[in-house]
């Protein structure tokens, strides 16, 4: 087992607790001096240091790995794309910053993303568009950012959607009737069908939740369980979303509704039973739709969010992709990173999943950095009900690290120790530093093409080799 040097982070732990060395060092049996100098990487966290950790701050051990810095390598790469190259700030450095110094790669992070967006201005202002201002971000694209940052899961909303359910008693195959009768014994709020377009409408003035015939009953008890959480837990959903967006702003409301469709998660599957359900059946999604009568991405969507510190689940990266490579949901609890620029890797098994919709497809996959991953995708299409009206087609994706893979049902019968048995995928083609991938779409950030009319290779996109 290699020594982990990890102070920056053990620093960072304990500050965010607000204790002192002193204090910690109490905690985990050692002397102040001692813990002083794992905190500057004079000596390594050892096992029973780790183990204390763990069991103290509910923190997972990878929590001190070098692989938590992989999702910050890769966002500084795209970040400062344009500034920087291989001969100038190498892969090793910018990990060893992430590794060390997290706060000052935050912060060069964030610089880099304002550089671009000034670029953006400027380029706009050239073309005759208007620079004087900086174009927003979609409020969307926040909203995935505040998940997250958060690693997907939402400790004290989760408790609480739990307790809620214990209360009203939810229950397999009754949760629509524990939900409405909670609303109109609670809440006066009756519910009614709806036609139309509208999946749902609240009508504040008469009390009345509106939901589509059309609605399965899993998607029914999801609406229904959300406008429970807006009437209940309003005043918390408006406190959590201020913590990163001004109130009144659309990121906010967008942020007000997000948390609410957690709650309303969490609140039809709780979190106690659901796990033990998971861990009983090793995360075999389609046996927990049938258990719950949920549908395939409600359920994967939940699986992604089981981070509760001394009761984790798997820890699933979950993504929602359209044919044409567009994320429309992408959500993590480990670290891996989903490129902001360009499109996803072709290679990735998300894609295969359209070509046999129904099907689960399973992928061991291998990053850049030779961390490999079990992936299981799964095409869906929804259509709105009626013969010949538009529908629409996207795949669901759910991953996890190759070390928890053998807690899945899905990883029996391959050889995960087997890393040539992994495909190679990158986080997008902008992004990806395989330079000899045939499949490449774009010529790779930071590194110079060789440009020789008198030679072509296979690979698309050569690159000038700086090997000597």
């Amino acid at each position: 087992m290699g020594k982990t040097y990890a102070g920056a982070r053990l620093r960072r732990l304990r500050e965010e607790r607000r204790m002192s060395q002193a204090e910690l060092a109490r905690v985990l049996g050692i002397s102040p001096s001692y813990l002083n100098q794992m905190e500057h990487d004079s000596r390594p966290l050892t096992v029973p240091v780790l183990l204390k950790l763990t069991e103290a701050f509910g923190v997972d051990p990878g929590f001190f790995s070098e692989r938590d810095t992989t999702r910050l390598v890769a966002d500084l790469r795209e970040a400062l794309a344009g500034e920087i190259t291989e001969d100038r700030v190498s892969a090793s450095d910018l990990s060893d910053l992430a590794s060390r110094m997290p706060a000052v790669a935050t912060f060069l992070l964030d610089l880099g993303r304002r550089n671009q967006a000034l670029t953006e201005r400027l380029a706009g202002a050239a073309d005759g568009r208007d620079g004087t201002r900086e174009a927003p971000r979609s409020p969307h694209e926040e909203i995935r950012d505040f998940f997250y940052r958060r690693q997907n899961y939402l400790h004290d909303t989760d408790l609480a959607a739990e307790r809620l359910a214990e209360d009203i008693g939810i229950r397999p195959g009754e949760v629509v009737r524990a939900l409405t009768e909670r609303l109109a014994d609670g809440h006066g709020v009756r519910s009614a069908a709806e036609s139309g377009d509208r999946l749902h409408h609240y009508d504040e003035a008469s009390r009345t939740l509106h939901l589509s015939g059309r609605l399965r009953p899993g998607q029914r008890a999801f609406r229904l369980a959300t406008q429970l959480a807006l009437l209940e837990y309003g005043d918390e959903l408006d406190r959590q979303a201020a913590a990163d967006f001004p109130a009144g702003s659309p990121s906010h409301a967008l942020a007000r509704i997000g948390i609410a469709n957690y709650f309303a998660a969490a609140l039809i599957l709780p979190y106690r039973t659901f796990h033990a359900a998971a861990e009983e059946v090793r995360y075999d999604i389609e046996r927990l739709t049938d258990r719950y009568g949920l549908g395939y991405e409600t359920v994967c969507h939940r699986l992604s969010t089981l981070q509760r510190p001394r009761l984790r689940g798997v820890p699933f990266s979950f993504v929602r992709v359209d044919r044409a490579g567009n994320l429309s949901k992408r959500q993590s609890a480990t670290d891996f990173h989903f490129s902001r620029t360009g499109g996803t890797c072709p290679l990735w098994n998300v894609y295969e999943a359209f070509a046999a919709p129904g099907r689960i497809h399973v992928q061991i996959a291998e990053m850049p950095d030779g961390q490999r991953y079990l992936w299981t995708a799964r095409a869906l299409t929804r259509h709105r009900g009626g013969w010949g009206e538009p529908g629409k087609t996207y795949a669901i994706g759910l991953g996890c690290e190759i070390r928890h893979a053998a807690r899945l049902v899905y990883a029996d019968g391959l050889d995960l120790g087997n890393a040539a048995a992994a495909t190679p995928i990158g986080m997008g083609c902008r992004s990806c530093e395989r330079t000899d991938c045939p499949q490449r779409a774009a010529p790779p950030l930071g590194r110079r093409l060789r440009i020789d009319e008198n030679d072509s290779t296979f690979v698309p996109y050569p690159v000038v080799d700086h090997s000597p």
